[in-house]
């Protein structure tokens, strides 16, 4: 049985160390400044093993989390609890002066947004007297449980049928490992996982799926893609495989380590774009396996039941998922 993956709960450092350079940052509005890696490999990757560590596609969307919310699996978006524009402002002075967030004092009680009850801070962020303690951006990283009424999270909600206890995932298909499959997944089954939410209208869904007229949204779980073309940990192999070839057409590669240690490296860390053409996890062929009545599903408009529909369906690229009009 495979080992269990380390879920994506706080910032993962980069595998190279990195240096803070002047520039507009091309993740980032409004930092003049840029990470960007060195040619040198982050010691903590040596420490770790990762020459045995399992690499995995860095998929681009947004970060979720399953866990028990009134006593049964829930899916949690993430939500950073951030400063205020005060503390805001004090925070970039500091950083600008010192090129660095080191030193800077919060005075978390004051100086952040307020949050909505349920919210709980993510795994490992560091506590202070009982608080939780900001990380280097400012943030503290954190988890809210998707309600169907709130329409902020309504693509999150379009993915899991609480009532069923079910969510859509998209995962390598067991029998044939370079095709992908639609899956109505027990949320049971997902419980303590991070995942990762894409499609239509998430950060400019590069991966084409759905259209503004029907959209399409899945989960993927953290560590599920594998990558085996990678080749041996140095700079500027690795800066040539993202450029050049066909399988490096992705926003970046996480190591899961088998002591739980999580690095990565992202595209813009090696001065490259993204997305920069067609991203190879959207030309990947998808069947769909959801396999349940329609009587489970309510709204004829529900992506449960228009998936239902095309179970069984083998599509040869994710982004020419169609569902008839």
């Amino acid at each position: 049985m495979m080992r269990r993956l380390g879920s994506v709960q706080q910032k993962i450092p980069c595998v190279f160390l990195t240096e803070v350079r002047e520039g507009q940052s091309a993740k980032r509005d409004r930092q003049q400044f840029q990470v960007v890696a060195t040619e040198r490999v982050n010691p903590v990757a040596l420490e770790a093993n990762i020459a045995c560590a399992l690499a995995t596609e860095k998929l681009d969307g947004t970060c979720c989390y399953v866990a028990l919310y009134k006593g049964q699996p829930y899916l949690w978006a993430r939500l950073d609890r951030k400063p205020n524009k005060q503390a805001e402002k004090r925070f970039k002075k500091h950083q600008h002066s010192h090129r660095s967030s080191k030193g800077f004092t919060w005075n978390v009680e004051e100086d952040f947004k307020t949050v909505p009850e349920a919210w709980i801070p993510a795994h490992r962020v560091k506590h202070h007297n009982g608080r939780p303690v900001p990380d280097e951006l400012g943030h503290i990283p954190g988890w809210v449980p998707v309600e169907g009424d709130n329409k902020q999270y309504c693509w999150h909600s379009a993915v899991v049928d609480y009532e069923v206890g079910a969510a859509l995932v998209l995962r390598p298909n067991a029998d044939e490992g370079d095709v992908l499959e639609i899956a109505a997944v027990p949320l049971a089954d997902l419980v303590e996982q991070t995942l990762e939410l894409i499609g239509t209208s998430v950060n400019g869904n590069p991966y084409g799926l759905g259209s503004k007229k029907r959209p399409v949204h899945c989960l993927v779980s953290h560590g599920s893609v594998k990558v085996t073309t990678l080749p041996p940990l140095d700079f500027q192999q690795l800066r040539s495989w993202f450029h050049e070839s066909p399988e490096g057409r992705v926003e970046g590669i996480v190591w899961h380590c088998g002591d739980g240690t999580l690095l990565k490296v992202h595209r813009h860390h090696l001065g490259l774009r993204w997305p920069d053409g067609e991203p190879c996890f959207g030309n990947r062929s998808v069947v769909v396996r959801v396999d349940w009545t329609a009587e489970e599903y309510t709204g004829g408009k529900d992506l449960f039941a228009s998936l239902s529909a095309l179970n069984g369906h083998r599509f040869s690229r994710l982004q020419d998922i169609q569902f008839d009009p």
